[in-house]
């Protein structure tokens, strides 16, 4: 079976990405924030679309999983 997610670095992360967060949920970057409120430890993904407004900080040095569309 292939597995649609890959493991990146929170740095890495560009918008239209889907990103799948420790909790399970899902969030799809509308736009990243680095660094987030000016500190450089931290990138923000924001997810805004017709459907939700949501935002999840990260350390800069985080592995993340995401799908990306070809």
């Amino acid at each position: 079976m292939n597995d649609p997610w890959t493991t990146v670095p929170a740095a890495d992360v560009r918008p239209g990405d889907r990103v799948l967060l420790d909790t399970g949920a899902e969030l799809e970057v509308s736009r990243v924030e680095a660094p987030f409120l000016g500190i450089d430890e931290f990138i923000a993904f924001v997810e805004d679309t017709p459907e939700r407004w949501f935002k999840e900080t990260v350390r800069a040095g985080a592995e993340v999983r995401v799908r990306r569309t070809p």
